[in-house]
């Protein structure tokens, strides 16, 4: 049995469906099971859960031999806040599946993390990594860049096709590595799947480096129209980060990062190495693009 921990995000979705497919038994954990109807009606164990709740995690592992933490809380707030969910949830969760003695254990990190990074919630990332390799489990750890979904389409692309406009944080100017959840979620079940990728960290890219304003110039040409983009200046960014952070850390953190100076740390990604060991297709910002347009005409 594998336990997938964040199915109804963009990778734990798309991990799922491919496990599904190829006839393993998934058991999803999430707060809110009527979100993931589709998974279950496909053949997944949904049980109710919260990485807040160790009891919970306990109950989940049971008779799990692997299991992959795809979920996260960047933008959470109260109970729910990164520091809860992200450090103590994880913390938590590694215990429990030690104790139920898992086989494997998978933990989504992000591209760059470090102990001395900037960016509060790449600091975390990295002390979940060393609490897992610490821990005597058998691990990998997967560090893939941003997400296309959410950082390409949600934050950028996707106001210019409805409204021929994006709002954009920041200069815009930093060159930045994006890549498909349907690509990252290949290597996660390979490294679910395979003995070849126990312990081992392995850093996740898509095939092109684009700054945000690149991007929107792209959504621009590819639909057939000439976006308006406005920018948040970083002084502002920066501004809005301090008046947030009491009532909203997660937006508060975003205003942050995009606050930074473009080399304040690296975002980039060569994928050679990668594509050497594992030679798959990886999803173009192109062909990302063209299937939001698709999927835009077809609503």
């Amino acid at each position: 049995m594998i336990l997938i921990i964040g199915a109804s995000g963009f990778l734990g979705r798309e991990v799922t469906k491919l496990l599904l497919s190829e006839g393993q038994q998934v058991r999803v954990m999430l707060r809110t099971p009527a979100k993931v109807k589709d998974l279950k009606r496909a053949g997944a164990e949904v049980m109710q859960g919260d990485l807040i709740d160790s009891l919970s995690l306990v109950q989940a592992c049971q008779d799990v031999d692997r299991v992959l933490a795809a979920a996260h809380s960047l933008l959470g707030k109260g109970k729910y806040k990164s520091e809860t969910v992200d450090d103590a949830g994880h913390r938590a969760l590694i215990d429990a599946a030690k104790a139920a003695g898992v086989a494997q254990f998978v933990y989504m990190s992000m591209l760059g993390v470090s102990p001395d990074h900037p960016f509060d919630f790449a600091r975390r990332k990295y002390s979940i990594e060393e609490y897992l390799k610490a821990s005597g489990l058998s691990y990998t750890i997967l560090r893939p860049s941003w997400y296309m979904e959410q950082n390409v389409h949600l934050f950028n692309g996707k106001s210019i096709l409805e409204k021929d406009k994006t709002s954009l944080l920041g200069k815009g100017t930093k060159l930045r590595n994006f890549v498909a959840a349907r690509d990252v979620a290949q290597f996660a079940v390979r490294a679910l799947i395979d003995p070849r990728l126990k312990n081992r960290t392995l850093d996740i890219g898509g095939p092109q480096n684009a700054t945000n304003n690149q991007v929107a110039e792209l959504y621009g040409k590819l639909a057939g129209v000439t976006p308006k983009i406005s920018h948040m200046p970083p002084f502002m960014a920066k501004a809005m980060s301090v008046i947030l952070k009491p009532v909203q850390p997660g937006i508060s953190r975003i205003m942050y990062l995009s606050s930074l100076p473009d080399n304040a740390f690296c975002e980039t990604f060569d994928p050679a190495a990668l594509l050497a060991e594992f030679p798959i297709h990886l999803t173009t910002l192109e062909e990302f693009i063209h299937d939001r347009i698709a999927e835009t005409k077809n609503v």
